[in-house]
């Protein structure tokens, strides 16, 4: 069971901002909340780290303090942002109509 616990601990430990994570949001204090397929993970950063992931390309600012990212997108619909097959296991984010769109315009035609 110790070496279960120790595995999902990894998980949380060591985690890739650029591949694990579907979304973020900015709170107070440089404190990041990334949200992944499973698992939803609270991290204090640096300013220095705070701004590079910020000026990411992979990452688009929706509103307030949420970011997508935008490889992991599966589609856009009814005002929200889903990761994953739309369902009752999917995480998706609501974003307003003009964000939709120009996400709609970097991402192409490959999501609907």
């Amino acid at each position: 069971m110790n070496s279960i616990l120790l595995e999902a601990g990894n998980v949380y430990e060591d985690f890739e901002v650029e591949t694990n994570v579907l979304f973020f949001k900015v709170g107070n204090h440089d404190l990041v909340i990334f949200h992944g397929r499973n698992y939803n993970i609270k991290k204090r950063m640096s300013a220095e780290q705070l701004n590079r992931l910020l000026k990411s390309s992979s990452y688009f600012h929706v509103q307030g303090g949420v970011y997508v990212n935008l490889n992991k997108i599966s589609s856009i619909e009814d005002d929200c942002i889903y990761f994953g097959e739309k369902g009752g296991y999917a995480k998706r984010v609501r974003i307003p109509k003009r964000k939709q769109e120009s996400i709609r315009q970097l991402l192409g035609d490959w999501v609907s």
